[in-house]
């Protein structure tokens, strides 16, 4: 759906299914389905590798230049969701073959060998005896005459390497927990005086550093870090969060900006999750923020909520965000809402079983890449997203990211 402009909220007529699932007693109902629909895409892209494979982030097939240039991107943060998803969902050995391609492609980096993962890989088989297949996305560029990489996507985020060691530590096997350790070196490495710096943009061997904090980041960290026994990283980025929390208006700021001041913005995740990883200790009052300033339709009363933007210009609906305040939601026990939003989920399904990432053809972030400094160039598109749908499935599977990690069955 197309969000009504800023301050244009009306009552609308919903349609049958959204009716249906906003009643408690059906939203009762409509989780497994959620689960199934949500699940199915990640499952069979897995299945059909026959091996460590990266799935493609994006559906593309368009003639604009994002089609062009994701054509084989697969995101480390959405694979690793992804195989979170998969594991949520009883699908150890699917979760295992994502696992071990990050594994491999940490390993077999064309140039790094510290532990540090790229932001994303080109989707695919990943084969231990064919190291060429662990390598950064890129296109071909017949204007140019030659072949182009993204510098974000050749680059190592914090945020991205974190996710990726809560996949391997909640599998748990010896190999994944070497790979966390390896990862776990590296991200130590990017330690600040307050929480961890974002990582590094751009290609080997000097990529820029990337001098920001990041809220949702030390988040990631804290949680992989204490996961492995590393207590005084951990406390040093769940103190970073802390810090970051802002009791007059009961919500978290971004982070600290290059300069070391703190970014007030408001973001959706940055907000959400620290309620999902530390349930209990008194961020449950950022929901309410996030429904105020990031919920749609404007104006809309909390109650009568759409879904949520990625930022508060409320452009359009964030379907990723969408799932994660639907799971926050269904923890405190609000599960007409959460109902609510996972019809907005499901109308956002293509037929290909993919969740659009939004809802708008570009959603904004007020976010940059980091390759054009000063711009907000960091946007969603209305394609199908593997992470839409890994977020949409752990809402529907009430599992979380960030819970406590569980043995499972070898």
């Amino acid at each position: 759906m197309t969000p009504s402009p800023p301050g244009a909220w009306q009552p609308t007529r919903r349609g049958v299914l959204g009716a249906a699932l906003a009643a408690p007693a059906a939203a009762q109902d409509t989780w497994p389905d959620l689960a199934r629909m949500a699940l199915a895409p990640i499952r069979a892209a897995a299945a059909a590798a026959d091996g460590p494979v990266l799935l493609k982030s994006f559906t593309t097939g368009g003639g604009e230049d994002f089609d062009r240039v994701h054509a084989e991107v697969a995101f480390t943060y959405d694979n690793a969701l992804a195989g979170l998803a998969l594991l949520a969902g009883g699908e150890r050995a699917l979760a295992a073959r994502i696992a071990d391609a990050l594994r491999l492609v940490q390993e077999q980096d064309r140039h790094w060998r510290d532990g540090r993962l790229r932001n994303a890989y080109a989707a695919g088989r990943v084969h231990a005896e064919a190291p060429r297949s662990a390598r950064p996305p890129g296109w071909w560029d017949a204007a140019r005459g030659q072949w182009l990489e993204d510098g974000y996507q050749a680059g190592s985020a914090a945020g991205p390497a974190a996710f990726a060691m809560l996949l391997w530590t909640a599998l748990g096997d010896a190999p994944f927990l070497r790979a966390a350790a390896r990862a776990a070196d590296w991200l130590e490495g990017l330690r600040a005086p307050a929480g961890f710096r974002g990582g590094t943009i751009g290609h080997e061997p000097s990529p820029d550093v990337l001098p920001w904090v990041s809220t949702e980041q030390n988040l990631d960290l804290a949680v992989a870090f204490a996961r492995l026994g590393r207590n005084a990283a951990a406390e040093h980025a769940s103190g970073f969060v802390r810090s970051m929390w802002m009791p007059p208006e009961r919500r978290f700021a971004m982070g600290l900006t290059p300069e070391g001041a703190v970014n007030p913005g408001s973001a959706l995740d940055a907000n959400l999750w620290p309620a999902l990883a530390w349930p209990g200790q008194g961020f449950e009052g950022a929901l309410d923020w996030v429904l105020a300033r990031h919920g749609l339709p404007a104006g809309a009363p909390a109650a009568e909520l759409d879904g949520l933007d990625f930022n508060d210009d409320r452009d359009g609906i964030w379907l990723e965000g969408t799932a994660q305040a639907a799971l926050l939601l269904r923890r405190l026990g609000r599960g007409a809402l959460a109902a609510r939003l996972a019809a907005t989920m499901a109308r956002h399904r293509r037929p290909d079983g993919w969740i659009a990432a939004a809802s708008i053809p570009w959603l904004t972030t007020g976010l940059g890449t980091g390759l054009r400094p000063g711009a907000a160039d960091f946007l969603y598109p209305a394609r199908g997203h593997l992470a839409a749908n890994a977020w949409a499935a752990l809402t529907a599977l009430d599992a979380s990211p960030f819970d406590q990690a569980k043995a499972s069955s070898r």
